[in-house]
């Protein structure tokens, strides 16, 4: 690891993405305590299901307790939609394929686990981060069957979702938008979780806006959100005593929880913008080393900037290896890669993470079929199943990390992490 100099750590820790709190929060969860609505009914829980329903553009918001619950109550629904209702414990998407993007988070993918499906994972591409559309189209010609596609948009960038939907409507398929990193974050003026046949975000604890936990479902569908209220609510029937023909999951949001969301929601473009502006300063204060940070589109998208990330450049990276859980690297002057920064910015007291490991490399899932293209990105063809010369995700997560992106950190903190960025290239 490379010498400090004179950079004294934090006295208060720098974190990656913590809640930030404005005291209406506090204000809509006593609402709920002094007029007793503690449960998953009540005022906190329509206001939140409204606003959001209206910010995002689809009809209707149904507020869960996470955003993985969303996830899989929008998989069950497509696998229903698509392959008709399951046999009792058996999931909608037996013995089915799905495609879904590689490098995200495990809440992503897992819920094609829990409907018994099989996740196929499709490349990255480097002008967004997310999946790229080249893959997913030769991943159809491997797989002309696959009816069903779960996108993420990573650290809140929009993807080439309409690229995404021209080859899913080519193709017949049903798209899963999961929004859960970029509420708020628009493509071509148009917000993310508003593309998908059914959509979800998060206002888990680090997110843009939160709740402590806490996840929205999102559709156009009236009778497909009256039926996640009902999976959500331990599928009871509309009886006298409690009566289940169905699974039924514990899955709808406190009413309490919809408060601390209630009171964000007012601030979603103030956190944006804060968080875009500490972007900025990252791209202005970096711009002098051989890095670069996570891509968008300037003429398509908008993303929240939720987390700023970059890449270190080939020729700039000193060696690095990696195992399941550990890792070595040496220090070599003039070269870094993404642990000796993390060690770095850990010793002054500041946060920051590896890039999400992509779900092919993940151990759960090493067996999964992955698809992705030959070539430099440019003039790309011939897809294949792993074991090929190109595996963008894997590229971007040894040479990438994710930067302290917290919308509390001032100005002079940030100058001390571009410090000691500067110093890991010394």
């Amino acid at each position: 690891m490379k010498s400090l100099g004179n950079i004294k750590p934090f006295e208060n820790k720098v974190w990656l993405s913590s809640p930030t709190m404005h005291g209406d929060e506090l204000k809509y969860m006593k609402e709920a305590f002094d007029t007793n609505w503690m449960s998953t009914v009540g005022k906190n829980i329509n206001e939140v299901e409204r606003v959001v329903a209206e910010i995002v553009g689809c009809k209707y918001a149904v507020a869960l307790s996470s955003g993985t619950a969303a996830l899989h109550m929008a998989t069950k629904l497509a696998g229903e939609r698509l392959y008709g209702q399951a046999k009792p414990y058996e999931g909608t998407l037996r013995g089915h394929k799905v495609f879904c993007s590689d490098m995200t988070f495990g809440a992503t993918v897992n819920p094609v686990a829990y409907e018994d499906g099989e996740a196929v994972f499709i490349d990255t591409e480097y002008d967004t981060w997310n999946m790229d559309p080249v893959a997913l189209e030769k991943a159809f010609e491997i797989y002309p069957d696959v009816r069903l596609i779960v996108v993420a948009h990573l650290y809140g960038t929009p993807g080439k979702i309409d690229e995404i939907k021209k080859i899913a409507d080519e193709h017949n398929a049903l798209i899963i938008e999961d929004a859960a990193e970029s509420f708020g974050a628009t493509y071509k003026g148009k917000e993310t979780g508003s593309f998908g046949g059914y959509n979800a975000i998060s206002m888990n604890g680090n997110k843009i806006l939160t709740g402590s936990s806490g996840g929205i479902f999102l559709t156009d569908s009236k009778d497909d959100a009256d039926k996640v209220r009902k999976w959500s609510t331990q599928s009871r029937e509309d009886a006298p005593w409690y009566q289940h023909e169905e699974i039924g999951y514990n899955y709808r949001m406190s009413n309490v929880i919809a408060g601390v969301i209630r009171g964000q929601l007012p601030y979603l473009q103030t956190h944006i913008d804060q968080k875009r502006s500490i972007y900025e300063r990252y791209k202005e204060g970096l711009k002098d080393l051989p890095v670069k940070m996570n891509p968008y589109d300037e003429k398509s998208s908008v993303p929240n900037f939720w987390l700023s990330c970059m890449i270190i450049d080939e020729g700039a990276m000193s060696p690095m290896v990696r195992g399941d859980q550990e890792y070595l690297y040496q220090s070599v002057p003039g070269k870094t890669n993404p642990h000796e920064i993390l060690e770095m910015l850990a010793v002054i007291n500041a946060e920051g993470r590896p890039i999400w490991k992509p779900m092919h490399m993940q151990p759960i899932f090493r067996t999964n079929p992955f698809v992705t293209v030959e070539g430099n990105g440019r003039g790309r063809t011939n897809a294949y199943i792993s074991g090929g010369s190109i595996d963008v995700g894997k590229d971007i997560f040894n040479r990438g990390l994710c930067l302290p992106s917290d919308n509390k950190m001032t100005v002079e903190e940030q100058d001390r992490i571009i410090d000691i960025i500067h110093r890991c290239f010394e």
